[in-house]
């Protein structure tokens, strides 16, 4: 066959599958599953509504249990349903040492599920440790849904949420991690083919729960990743 001849071919369009193209195309836009979307049909299904009240700070579990004993000496039932202090898993790293620990989300806040009126009003407001509700102080506003969502969203049981730190949390939500170590700051490596030497860190990546470290090598600064326990303050 000659040049001329390539010319001359007519090469005809593939044959095309439209339906099977079509359920491609609806696969790939597929939004992703919603984890929340139980918790958020639960906490509309709910009956009341979500009021925040302040307490003093490092008291919020304390007056958790108050409002929960009020209730029930009072025979508020019917009308307070729910008191939640929303907490968060966190895996704290220290100079290389990771400890997991569960904190209060919102410091100062209780959250209380019910029906205002007086009675109910009365009850919590004057429970000991609660200075108040948050807003209009004898007639509060409630939290939307989305507002009480945000808040509480920590306590929904989700799947999938992962480890982080090398540390697994008790529930199946994802963990929050934080260090004391600093872009910048120069620390020591006591492990590894660069024990003694020092470096500079340059990046910090949580999820990992390793460090990139510029080390001098043969007079040039080289970066080299590092766990978090290879590593200590100098």
């Amino acid at each position: 066959m000659t040049e001329n001849q390539f010319d001359e071919i007519d090469v005809a369009p593939a044959a095309v599958d439209t339906e099977a193209d079509a359920n491609v195309v609806d696969a790939a836009v597929e939004p992703e599953e919603d984890p929340y979307a139980d918790f958020k049909k639960e906490l509309r299904r709910k009956p009341g509504n979500w009021y925040v009240v302040h307490s003093y700070a490092g008291y919020e579990k304390k007056v958790k249990t108050n409002i929960e004993n009020r209730v029930l000496a009072m025979n508020m039932q019917d009308d307070i349903f729910e008191v939640a202090v929303p907490l968060e898993d966190i895996v704290d790293i220290k100079n290389g040492q990771r400890k997991l620990v569960t904190r209060v989300r919102v410091p100062s806040y209780v959250l209380v599920r019910m029906n205002l009126n007086e009675d109910s009003w009365s009850t919590v407001r004057h429970t000991p440790g609660v200075t108040g509700f948050v807003g209009n102080a004898h007639n509060p506003i409630p939290l939307s849904h989305q507002d009480a969502f945000d808040m509480l969203k920590t306590e929904a049981p989700i799947e999938g949420a992962r480890s982080a730190g090398g540390l697994k949390a008790s529930g199946k939500r994802d963990i929050t991690v934080t260090t004391d170590f600093e872009v910048g700051e120069t620390v020591g490596i006591k492990e590894g083919a660069f024990a003694g030497l020092q470096g500079t860190i340059h990046d910090i990546h949580l999820d990992s729960g390793k460090l990139s470290i510029f080390i001098n090598v043969f007079g040039r600064d080289t970066a080299v990743e590092f766990t978090f326990s290879q590593v200590e303050k100098q």
